[in-house]
């Protein structure tokens, strides 16, 4: 149980952080397995050494199966952290519980489509777009909000 002297709503609102903001964390760290997964199968590894685990595996860097999760995990790193950033410093501004919590969704389940459409499912623009569209937006406004609050 959190103790703090917060209010009802600054309470609900860290809820609400705190538990997506973990399922993002871990959807993050699932993305390194994901990788891993697709070097094991195409049996190329960016290290000589790592070579040795699996016979007749490669040393490469160039495959598009391998580069395109690697971007997704790149683009997770981008922009999962500043919002992490930016919400928690939104959260200081008191934000109504309803908009918190539609945000804070969001941006989650914005991040979690785009892996799907990026790296598992290649679905064609726009959707990976969209998703980080929104996410990306969400963020943007988060902080907006924030500097506006302590002008």
């Amino acid at each position: 149980m959190i103790s703090t002297n917060l209010n009802t709503n600054d309470l609900a609102n860290l809820r609400v952080f705190a538990w997506w903001g973990a399922l993002i964390v871990l959807k993050l760290l699932a993305m390194v397995p994901l990788i891993g997964r697709q070097r094991f199968a195409k049996r190329i590894f960016i290290s000589p050494e790592d070579t040795k685990i699996l016979r007749g595996s490669k040393v490469g860097c160039v495959d598009e199966d391998i580069e395109r999760v690697r971007r997704a995990h790149l683009n997770d790193l981008e922009n999962i952290l500043p919002w992490a950033i930016s919400t928690a410093l939104w959260l200081t501004t008191s934000p109504d519980p309803l908009t918190a919590k539609i945000l804070i969704i969001s941006f989650c389940i914005a991040r979690i489509i785009h892996t799907i459409v990026y790296a598992i499912i290649v679905i064609p623009q726009p959707t990976r777009a969209l998703a980080f569209g929104v996410g990306f937006l969400i963020t943007i406004y988060q902080s907006i909000a924030t500097l506006y609050h302590y002008l």
